[in-house]
């Protein structure tokens, strides 16, 4: 049986610490197989057996310490008359994955549901009732996911500024009065005039008192249990840190008898600063993480709230969750394109740019199909809807997108299992350096062995360590889907990175996958257009695609051909306004004695080229050879030579003959080819070449490309491809242009480079900074590190880590240098269901 997976989120998560205990809480429920969080994102994903009830998950993270976001929503549902009416309704409800408790009343007719934030949607939620025979619809207004994390986020950024304003007033006249009396003499000569040094010590101690009993109590409230549990996180290290500058200075101030001659130092000022400058890191950290997930809003963005729905001949305004498949809807021109669907009238230009990256609209007429979130041009359309909700393209991609933020590297592992014991080693290193200040430190002792304590306490906070890989991860993809290329699976970002060759199919990813004609030569004595004419009539009643082709060639308004006569193996006879057509390979001149030599050597020449060459007879007499070929892709040279350029073989596996393959591998200048490969063959063919060039990657986008996509390294698959092979990748490149290769191994070396950027700083500040703040260079001479300063470094330490992962939001595609595009996709994609 296949697991279930919930999605939720989670709250109080500060640092990696916290992360691996949230994991490790989800872990141990029975039932649960796989459980993941992401620190940037402040998601988990749990996979586990069917049975599985999100109200455990809830628990269990509560006992943690980091609870889980819920959301609540009401419905007013319509065909209960009993008990068991709401019983089969309840149950449907909470069968929804992500719903805790589901409580419907038969005397109001309405259901109370909690569900856990990101796990499922009100749409869900009203299509489970109503499937199950009672239909529903929101009671009131009700925001939706995305819109209900902006708002948590911007309540969090506000309550965060007003606690950080609060803590910096009560702050300002300590810091001023103790600090400035240390570093200005007048100052001091100021303070002890007027205030005097035992009131100055009570004003410290009353204001600081509010800071710690006001914005600071967070700490001290998130901290102390996860002490007491065992658990230890950041907060409990800035809890210990400032209460123990607190403690002292307040044994200083009030019972200072207790304390070695001239030990009776005040570092009220400490404490409090630390509060006022990890408050600024978190603010900026919660800013920064806003933008991190400027990827999906963008993309939730793109589909509109409502559409002009056809009944009849009324037109009626009608939100999106409240349109099903077969539905009638208007498009008025600009109007966005509300679900997918298929034009039923009218003809207009769609602006695609959005999710294929393709600055020029598309037009549209009957039986065309639009994609959710395009815009329409200047005509008015008539479609009906074909895929509504999460059957959307738009919104599996947005499901896509998520799911591949929310991964986990390889790298993350070692990561994660560093920063689980990370804080309880610097509980030990703090409590070895006082010991050691203590024993070893000149007098008075104990106050440099508490400002070297706290300093250690303060500055070795994980929150660079756990920020390091998910943002990258998060604003990487996010902007690989704004450049049109999915990733799917999310170690797929640094597998890519590693990868020696490419190996290409060629029919539909190196070309468009369909004959078009490509070249024609005519006889002297004979017109091109007239010819043209002539083989388009002869072949309009040919299903076969060569046939096509020769017939799209031709145009419109083609004569009526008579006496159509398949010859197989050799070609086609026809009447065409009173002239005999023959068209097909050299062997059928030869049989009906036509001499082809006059263009038999531009013939070869085409052959040779990787084209397949035709000639045409009319009335007995040779008129014209022309060839037909599947066309190289725009952009593909270009393609090729881009990723040799970055030291990649290029190869090219195809079930074509070889001397075809080879005539496209010369033209385009691929390093090796494999022909002649079935489906099965193409396996092989890949480890071949594994065994050759090392790690591999393969594009392709039929059905038969399945299995060598699931086998390679990295697959790579072409949006415009069937089903079965998007699935069967690791990355989608939604945009069909084989430039978009180029574009995926930029994004992931850039990406891998921006992690290992940010492991370099955060590990690298602890193994610097953490012996400085103990004061291993104080014997030689150096400074003994202010808590105030190790709160200032451990803030920054993250702004950091988070700034240097937005600038992962400037890379460029390779497709337009110059366009920014706004949102990934393509009218064609759909991934299975």
């Amino acid at each position: 049986m296949q697991d279930r997976q919930i999605l939720m989120q989670i709250t109080g998560l500060n640092c990696a610490g916290c992360v691996g205990r949230a994991e490790k809480a989800l872990a141990a429920i029975p039932g649960v197989t796989e459980a993941s969080v992401n620190l940037a994102t402040a998601k988990g994903q749990v996979l586990g057996a069917q049975d599985l009830e999100p109200a455990a998950l809830v628990s269990a993270l509560e006992q943690a310490g980091y609870p889980a976001a819920v959301s609540q929503l009401s419905l007013d549902i319509e065909g209960l008359s009993c008990a068991s009416c709401v019983g089969r309704a309840e149950a449907a409800l909470r069968a929804v994955p992500g719903v805790v408790t589901a409580e419907v009343n038969l005397a109001t007719e309405r259901a109370d549901i909690c569900y856990l934030t990101g796990a499922t949607r009100a749409a869900d939620l009203r299509a489970a009732s109503t499937n199950a025979g009672y239909p529903a619809s929101l009671r009131g207004d009700e925001a939706d996911a995305a819109e209900q994390a902006q708002q948590r986020r911007a309540q969090e950024i506000t309550a965060l500024a007003r606690q950080l304003s609060l803590a910096a007033a009560l702050t300002l006249p300590v810091f001023v009065i103790e600090m400035g009396s240390h570093m200005v003499p007048a100052m001091h000569h100021w303070v002890m005039a007027n205030i005097g040094h035992s009131n100055s010590f009570m004003l410290q101690f009353f204001l600081t008192t509010l800071v710690l009993i006001g914005p600071g109590r967070q700490f001290y409230g998130k901290g102390v249990p996860a002490l007491l549990r065992g658990a230890p996180d950041m907060n409990a290290l800035v809890a210990l840190g400032t209460a123990a500058a607190y403690g002292f200075s307040v044994v200083s101030t009030f019972f200072p008898q207790l304390l070695p001659p001239g030990a009776a130092n005040v570092y009220f000022e400490a404490a409090c600063v630390i509060v006022v400058l990890i408050l600024t890191g978190r603010l900026l950290e919660a800013r920064a993480k806003g933008r991190t997930g400027a990827a999906i809003r963008k993309l939730v963005s793109l589909q509109p709230k409502t559409a002009e729905l056809l009944r009849g001949d009324t037109v009626v305004e009608t939100p999106v969750e409240e349109i099903a498949p077969g539905d009638l809807i208007r498009l008025r021109p600009g109007a966005r394109v509300a679900v997918d669907g298929e034009v039923t009238s009218g003809t207009s230009f769609v602006d695609e740019s959005m999710l294929s990256g393709e600055p020029l609209p598309v037009e549209k007429g009957k039986a065309a199909r639009l994609s959710a979130g395009t815009v329409n041009g200047s005509g008015v359309l008539e479609f009906r809807a074909t895929h509504v909700g999460r059957d959307t393209a738009l919104a599996q991609i947005i499901q896509m997108v998520e799911q591949a933020q929310g991964a986990k590297l390889p790298v993350q592992g070692l990561v994660d299992r560093i920063t689980l014991w990370f804080v309880p080693a610097v509980l030990l290193t703090a409590c070895l350096t006082v010991l050691a200040w203590l024993l070893l430190g000149p007098a008075p002792a104990l106050p440099l062995a508490l400002v070297a304590g706290v300093s250690v306490l303060i500055i070795a906070c994980p929150c660079a360590m756990g920020l390091a890989t998910p943002t990258s991860i998060m604003v990487g993809i996010g902007r690989a889907a704004q450049l049109g290329v999915l990733f799917r699976k999310g170690d797929a970002l640094q597998k890519l990175q590693s990868v020696q060759v490419v190996a290409l199919d060629k029919t539909g990813t190196l070309t468009e996958g369909h004959p078009a004609l490509t070249n024609i030569h005519v006889a002297d004595g004979f017109d091109r257009d007239a010819v043209l004419r002539l083989v388009g009539a002869a072949e309009a009643q040919s299903e076969h695609p060569i046939a096509k082709a020769l017939v799209a060639a031709a145009g419109t308004d083609l004569p009526k051909a008579a006496q159509v006569e398949a010859l197989p193996g050799f070609g086609l006879r026809a009447q065409v306004a009173g002239q005999e057509v023959l068209i097909g390979a050299a062997r059928l001149m030869q049989r009906e004695t036509i001499d082809c030599s006059a263009l038999a050597d531009l013939a070869q020449s085409w052959g040779a080229a990787g084209e397949t060459p035709f000639y045409v007879a009319i009335d007995g007499r040779l008129a014209a050879v022309l060839a037909v070929a599947d066309p190289i892709k725009q952009g593909t040279a270009a393609a090729i030579k881009a990723l040799q350029a970055q030291g990649l073989k290029v190869a090219m596996i195809t079930g074509d003959a070889e001397t075809t393959a080879q005539a496209i591998a010369a033209r385009l200048g691929i390093d090796a080819v494999r022909a002649e490969c079935l489906p099965g063959d193409k396996v092989a063919a890949l480890k071949d070449l594994q065994n050759s060039y090392g790690a591999l990657a393969f594009v392709g986008d039929g059905l038969n490309d399945a299995p060598a996509l699931a086998a390679a390294d990295v697959g790579l698959a072409i949006g415009t491809g069937t089903d079965v092979a998007i699935e069967a990748a690791d990355v989608v490149l939604v945009s069909g242009d084989l430039r978009g290769v180029q574009d995926a191994l930029m994004i992931s070396r850039a990406t891998m480079r921006n992690i290992r950027q940010n492991l370099g700083w955060a590990f690298g500040y602890n193994l610097l900074l953490v012996p400085v703040a103990a004061g291993a260079l104080y014997p030689f001479g150096g400074p003994l590190l202010s808590p105030v300063l190790a709160a200032g470094a451990m803030a920054l330490s993250s702004v950091f880590v988070l700034s240097n992962a937005l600038r992962l939001h400037r890379l460029k595609s390779s497709l337009d240098e110059e366009a920014e595009v706004s949102a990934p996709g393509t009218a064609s994609f759909r991934p299975a269901t």
